[in-house]
């Protein structure tokens, strides 16, 4: 089924904690390509002080909502939430942008993937880096390179400094402290919280780059609150692959990619999302002694991600990422849990 819009793409938001007031629905006060229509939460706190700010209706319940018979929601509830809410969503023939990771496992992820081919819908996962001009660049740059035989990434978030950072680049936040509290208790896991939350991120960055992982291995550490994974894996192709994440670190936050094949080398620095700061590419090809360093100025990677979301159902083009690429993130994250119960040993995905 096709949507040919010649409007903006009708979009309700379930889901009013910190990652839709801090990114989402900024994003969606700047762009044409979609107009709110309204906003839900099981919180009334939540859901009527964010409509208040934005001027539009409020509900309590998801099925409120979706009888307005909006084109897509954009779904930001925990993701332990993602799978009954977007069985709800794409029932009720909303196309569907979903926080990452897809799902709380990737079974209930692939449920939703073969939900929303069955109803002819669009299914999103919101990993917005993938729409980083920065990391769009290296990503169209790989092919380059030749054949890969080694690529490092590294994901740090910092610990004390980054609540006086949200603090400065968020907007006004409508808080309700009964929510906070509740969700410190789904979260009192730290490990399982922060592998889901961060390793989405991670994982589909390192696929959307250099292709499928395959058998991987991995080991955890952790001092306190702070915890750390390390991992290597193996391309399709025979290349290596280490990754590490953790949070926190007591410094400044760091990402970034590095990328060596048979012809050159790709290097990649991502920044704190909020910063609104586009990644540094650098691209080295040794035959000819070209390096390229482009410049892209300032984005919103929310922004765009919601823009090309838009595209999508207008133009009935695949998704990106899909939820297929959803379902392989928490693949890979399930085997990296996987691995450190078996002490490292060797898991395929």
């Amino acid at each position: 089924m096709t949507d040919q819009l010649d409007r903006p793409l009708r979009l309700g938001v379930i889901g009013c904690g910190r990652i839709s007031q801090a990114a989402h629905l900024p994003a969606i006060a700047k762009t044409a390509a979609v107009e709110l229509v309204g906003v839900s939460d099981t919180s009334a706190q939540l859901a009527h002080g964010v409509a208040a700010k934005y001027d539009v209706p409020a509900y309590s319940q998801t099925a409120d909502l979706l009888a307005q018979r909006p084109d897509a929601v954009l779904i930001a509830v925990p993701d332990r939430f993602h799978h009954p809410v977007g069985v709800a969503a794409l029932e009720a023939g909303a196309h569907v942008l979903i926080e990452k990771p897809a799902a709380a496992t990737s079974v209930e992820a692939r449920e939703l993937v073969d939900l929303a081919a069955a109803k002819g819908r669009k299914l999103q996962v919101g990993s917005m880096r993938r729409h980083d001009p920065g990391i769009a660049y290296a990503r169209a740059a790989v092919p380059e390179l030749g054949e890969l035989l080694s690529v490092t990434n590294w994901y740090r978030i910092q610990g004390q400094l980054r609540p006086p950072t949200e603090a400065t680049l968020f907007p006004a936040m409508v808080v309700d402290d009964d929510v906070r509290r509740s969700e410190a208790g789904f979260k009192a896991d730290r490990a399982h919280y922060l592998l889901n939350t961060h390793g989405a991120h991670v994982f589909d960055g390192l696929r959307g780059l250099v292709g499928e992982l395959g058998t991987l291995r991995a080991q955890f550490a952790h001092s306190g609150r702070d915890c750390s994974w390390h991992g290597t894996g193996r391309l399709a192709g025979g290349g290596l692959v280490t990754f590490e994440i953790t949070a926190d670190i007591h410094a400044e936050y760091a990402e970034g990619i590095e990328i060596h094949g048979e012809h050159g080398r790709i290097s990649i620095r991502s920044y704190f999302p909020f910063f609104r700061r586009t990644s540094s590419v650098r691209v080295h090809l040794e035959r000819t002694g070209e390096t390229r360093v482009p410049e892209f100025g300032a984005s919103d990677p929310y922004q765009r991600q919601l823009e090309a979301f838009a595209r999508s159902i207008a133009s009935d083009t695949p998704t990106d990422p899909s939820g297929a690429d959803g379902v392989a993130a928490l693949r890979l994250i399930e085997a990296v849990r996987d691995s450190v119960a078996r002490d490292g040993k060797p898991v395929t995905p």
